[in-house]
């Protein structure tokens, strides 16, 4: 073996090795941000409260609009780093909670409604956003606890084989896959939406418009036949 095998297999080592830690970083601090996520969106009574002894206007603008920047925020970061849990290679080699796509997939479906529904004032909106968020959280928690961070408990064994995704690569890969077409379907209303929406404003913006141009030419063409009729005389 010359230098040159041994300087790329170091390097090899290297990357794959920061790889994995910063995947399995990413696994264990994502539990914190399901968390904040939820103590967040569940806060909300608490900040109607604080915004109605808030006396300044202007001070509970900036406290309503924070909460709400931080809130879904949040949740599409937690979106983001769930991201590696669709990707087929790190599913089948890394120990990673078994339903960790499907709980991505609940936090999608929590975002859509509050992309397509007005959650903040819709009380059944926010209802189903917060049972989807609850839902992806629990699907989260249990295997990660229970599973991949329980090794350790010989009671919990037979649990862990059958959560942890390297044991159990093939449901770990199917459920991967079905909760990727889950996403790809709600990706697809949600782009969808968004088009119809966008054409329904230009549409209305047109028609105001045109209705404006209409307007301004029937006040034009009144103002010359009463100039008109004032010259006759």
């Amino acid at each position: 073996m010359n230098p040159n095998d041994v300087q790329t297999a170091i390097t090899n080592s290297l990357v794959q090795g920061g790889s994995q830690w910063i995947i399995a970083t990413v696994v264990a601090f994502l539990p914190a941000l399901w968390t904040m996520a939820l103590m967040l969106h569940l806060g909300r009574p608490y900040i109607l409260r604080t915004l109605r002894r808030c006396g300044l206007r202007l001070g509970a603008d900036i406290w309503w609009m924070s909460y709400l920047l931080i809130r879904d925020a949040l949740l599409l970061l937690t979106f983001g780093l769930s991201w590696f849990f669709f990707e087929p290679n790190i599913v089948y080699k890394m120990a990673l909670p078994i339903t960790g796509s499907l709980a991505a997939l609940f936090l999608l479906l929590s975002l859509a409604v509050k992309l397509s529904r007005r959650v903040d004032d819709d009380v059944n909106a926010y209802r189903l956003s917060t049972l989807f968020l609850v839902i992806g959280a629990t699907l989260y928690y249990g295997p990660l606890v229970f599973a991949v961070e329980a090794t350790s408990q010989p009671a919990l064994a037979g649990f862990g084989k059958a959560f942890t995704s390297n044991s159990n690569p093939t449901a770990a890969l199917v459920l991967m896959w079905i909760s990727l077409a889950g996403v790809a379907l709600v990706a697809a209303w949600l782009f969808v939406r968004a088009l119809a929406s966008a054409n329904r404003s230009m549409a209305r913006r047109l028609s105001k418009e045109k209705s404006e141009e209409m307007t301004g030419a029937a006040v034009e063409k009144s103002e010359e036949m009463t100039g008109a009729a004032v010259g006759g005389e």
